[in-house]
């Protein structure tokens, strides 16, 4: 049932339902040696994880190249990959300090074919290096949003936008953040979680601008 709301939900899922399959039988198998989601959260991974996830590339529809930071069993930004598979050009950086959830990540992308570069090591010394290449950032259940957009302020001031999921504390975020710097900030309602909002940040000078190299 989880499957076939999430495809009638998200319909773009439905063009990679194949790899999706292949990435929960990997989920499932890893989970039992290393812990990638929470265990209450395996019964529903087609909402919870897949479907939600698929709704940071809707969020920013024309980004390209992406960073996914502290990407853990690779939500969003595994599922931003597979979405983007067969758009020229496209891919994803896996931003992931943990080794064993980075070899985790690796192995879905060989299964899958998802195009993605995994760095096992700290944000802060990986996504400066990419300021300048990447069109988009995003972040979900990793830090608060304040964080999250120190965390995002080269690329963003490089004209990137940042797409970050937040739960039920979101407003109480957005206004700690909005303090943080000269960026603006709106709200997308999620259509996975009613309390939820996707978090879409930009420097006001680049509303609608997308590099292209």
């Amino acid at each position: 049932m989880s499957r076939a709301s999430a495809l009638e939900l998200i319909p773009s899922l439905q063009k990679i339902e194949g790899e999706l399959l292949i990435y929960e039988e990997l989920l499932r198998r890893w989970q039992t040696k290393i812990n990638l989601v929470a265990p209450n959260t395996l019964s529903d991974i087609w909402m919870r994880h897949f479907a939600d996830s698929a709704q940071v590339l809707e969020a920013a529809p024309d980004a390209r190249l992406w960073a996914d930071i502290g990407s853990g069993a690779g939500f969003p930004g595994l599922v931003t990959a597979l979405l983007l598979k067969d758009v020229a050009g496209a891919s994803v950086h896996l931003v992931e300090s943990d080794q064993r959830k980075a070899a985790f990540l690796r192995a879905v992308s060989r299964e899958t074919g998802a195009r993605v570069e995994v760095h096992a090591e700290r944000i802060e010394k990986v996504l400066p290096t990419l300021a300048e290449e990447i069109e988009a950032v995003s972040a979900r259940a990793l830090a608060p949003l304040s964080r999250l957009v120190e965390m995002a302020r080269e690329p963003l001031e490089n004209g990137a936008k940042a797409v970050f999921m937040k739960g039920e504390e979101w407003r109480d975020e957005l206004t700690a953040a909005e303090a943080v710097g000269n960026f603006t900030f709106k709200t997308v309602q999620s259509r996975t979680h009613k309390r939820a909002r996707l978090i879409v940040v930009h420097s006001p000078s680049e509303a609608n601008f997308v590099r292209r190299k």
